[in-house]
């Protein structure tokens, strides 16, 4: 395996066998960075000893055990050829050859294998930036990745009853509305969470066929969750509180971020409290979900499936159907314990919600699952249809049964395709929120932490915004797959062979199966690409094909960036950063100082609060480095006014105040 090899596949640690052969014995750069990694890990570890079980800080360990091996050895060496000297002058002649061979063979063995990082993602299953399909969004394949530790309680014990992950004492609201805000700008390209709204309205009343218009008044929102653990028998009826029995706990779309989102739709975008409903059609709401919400917005419609505690009861629809595209030929209605057996399944009726709101927000908790490997957008409409449960869509999934693995693989009918192409289902998606707040191995566990970088041993606490439902399934599919490994000790559901099939599928007709037509709506018109597909280049980089400028595929945007270190690089190394301005407040001059690892395509603009540019610092390709640029203000007002910097990916707004 090649430097660039290694350089490209960092994430499974394998231990290989690498022959240097040639090495200079006075070469002192093995030293210099065995030295620099010790000191690296003693730096790290030792306040926190949780980060030795770091990628980057494993390969940093295996420099440094190396460094005090060679050490260990030049001891050892100096040691026996001081004991023969001995041996010689006493005339024990047998001891001192030896004793001699073992002193001037030790440095010899040093260095002979260096132990390698080797890894096995991407593979041939998953090849890395090879996009497929036609990319949908504002900006074509963005997703936007917003990171925030401060956002979740890194002690949290997620399960502990009383103190659940839900609740306000593990989640910080004003950092997670400031995360949603960050994610509304980027994906949209402007400057002010209205303008966003406005734009993401226009764009997807324009892909609708009516015309790019902004929200009118009177049209409804429905923002779809997922409430997994709250069905029938699991949840107290006098208080619609969680009850204290093994699915207390349970990762779901977080109550804070569905708050964040109901803000944004109110207090910005100008939609009635009347107009919006929240709910999950066949679970409960939850009274730590209800009270929060309807303390601060008590006109919004809150769905219940049965409409306890003065909820509304959802209502089934007798003309909303969904039609699946096996034609009787993979669904049954099967049982929990086998999905090939009972009576076929041709379709399903939907609740009047879908069939009603004039737009929805998909917001599920990406999660991984133990019959689709994934839970994300599709599999949050299990819960969309009128039946009692979702037993006979399993098989339509890569693992009906769990441990049966009979349809693992590739080009079989996927249940997801469907959900994803239907009307009311995917096609009324204003954008697509995915909840990685509280992230699981499974769809009933507990949330867990990650250990790959950024997230360090903490909670995932990020979320994903895209207006391309395809190219932000396929990003959070990387994230699991990168994570949920087997030396976890987790479950592994996202390693099941063929887990993205169903995104093979949405992105492209030529991946169908033989004899199947996607046609969920059953009107004669086979589903056009619902997004773009691709695997990232490696789960540090985490870098697709527009990030690298080699394809027209995805493009993951990380609003303000990760440090080098939270991206597990060794130090010195530089990142992107946009600093505050100096002076701030300022009159009527500042600098503004940025940075960039690489050359890069950057513009740095100055705007006022109503979006409207006043400045252009910076429009162009610029070198690596860090850069100053001045701002004047001369003949402008006082006030607050934005500056954005977007170089490559890389896009961050900060504030700044002019006073007179």
């Amino acid at each position: 395996m090649s430097e660039a090899d290694i350089k490209d596949h960092p994430h499974v640690l394998q231990i290989s066998r690498a022959k240097h052969r040639g090495r200079s014995p006075g070469s002192l750069l093995p030293l210099v960075v065995g030295l620099a990694a010790l000191i690296w890990v003693v730096s790290r570890v030792v306040p926190k000893p949780s980060r030795a079980s770091y990628p980057c800080m494993q390969v940093a360990m295996s420099l440094a055990a190396g460094f005090l091996a060679y050490l260990g050895t030049l001891v050892l060496s100096a040691l026996s050829l001081g004991l023969a000297r001995r041996s010689l002058l006493a005339r024990k002649y047998g001891s001192a050859l030896i004793l001699l061979f073992v002193g001037l063979s030790l440095p010899l063995f040093f260095g002979g294998d260096v132990e390698v990082a080797r890894a096995t993602y991407p593979t041939a299953d998953h090849p890395a930036n090879q996009p497929t399909g036609e990319p949908g969004g504002i900006f074509p394949g963005r997703v936007v990745w917003v990171h925030d530790p401060d956002a979740t309680n890194e002690n949290c014990l997620p399960g502990a009853y009383g103190h659940g992950w839900f609740l306000d004492e593990n989640n910080d609201q004003r950092v997670i509305d400031r995360m949603l805000s960050d994610a509304l700008t980027v994906v949209s390209g402007e400057v002010t969470d209205t303008a966003a709204w406005q734009a993401v309205f226009r764009y997807h009343n324009g892909g609708r066929g009516k015309g790019a218009i902004e929200y009118q008044e009177g049209e409804s929102v429905f923002i779809k969750i997922n409430a997994t653990s709250s069905w029938s028998g699991n949840i107290n009826p006098s208080d619609f509180t969680k009850v204290q029995n093994e699915y207390y706990g349970i990762s779901e779309t977080s109550p804070h971020l569905v708050l964040s989102v109901l803000r944004q739709l109110v207090n910005v975008a100008g939609v009635a409290q009347e107009e919006i409903w929240v709910g999950d059609p066949l679970r409960h709401i939850y009274k730590h979900c209800y009270d929060m919400w309807h303390t601060e917005f008590p006109d919004i419609h809150y769905l219940d499936h049965d409409g306890w505690g003065g909820r509304e009861k959802v209502i089934q629809s007798q003309t909303a159907v969904i039609t699946y595209s096996d034609r009787g030929s993979v669904l049954r209605e099967g049982t929990w314990s086998d999905a090939s057996v009972g009576d076929t399944v041709w379709n399903d009726y939907l609740y009047t919600i879908f069939e009603n709101a004039e737009y929805m927000i998909n917001s599920p908790t990406l999660k991984g699952h133990k019959h689709a490997g994934i839970t994300a957008f599709p599999k949050n409409h299990f819960g969309s249809h009128t039946r009692e449960d979702a037993k006979h869509l399993h098989g339509g999934l890569v693992a009906p049964e769990v441990g049966n693995p009979r349809r693992q693989g590739y080009g079989l009918y996927r249940v997801q395709v469907d959900l994803m192409g239907h009307a009311l289902l995917g096609e009324k998606n204003l954008l697509y929120l995915l909840d990685g707040l509280w992230t699981s191995d499974m769809e009933v566990n507990d949330p867990d932490k990650f250990m790959m970088a950024p997230f360090n041993d903490d909670w995932m606490s990020s979320i994903f915004l895209s207006l391309d439902p395809v190219a932000v399934e396929s990003v959070g599919f990387d994230f699991l797959r990168a994570e949920f490994t087997a030396d976890r000790g987790l479950a592994t559901h996202p390693q099941m062979e063929g887990v993205d099939d169903y995104l093979h599928q949405a992105a492209d007709s030529t991946a169908w199966p033989q004899g199947i037509v996607y046609d969920p709506d059953n009107d004669g018109t086979p589903i056009a690409s619902l997004g773009v597909h691709e695997h990232w280049n490696n789960p540090v980089d985490k870098q697709y094909s527009r990030n690298l400028g080699t394809g027209s595929g995805i493009e993951l945007v990380t609003p303000g960036g990760l440090t080098d270190v939270a991206n597990g690089r060794m130090p010195g190394v530089a990142g992107f950063g946009l600093e505050l301005n100096y002076p701030n407040p300022f009159n009527p001059a500042t600098v503004i100082t940025a940075q960039w690892p690489g050359e890069s395509d950057v513009r740095l603009v100055v705007y006022d609060l109503l979006g409207t540019e006043v400045a252009r610092l910076a429009d162009g390709r610029y070198p690596a480095g860090v850069h100053e640029f001045r701002f004047d203000a001369t003949g402008l007002a006082s006030g607050v006014y934005l500056y954005r910097l977007e170089a490559g990916s890389f896009v961050q707004t900060r504030r700044m105040l002019l006073v007179r």
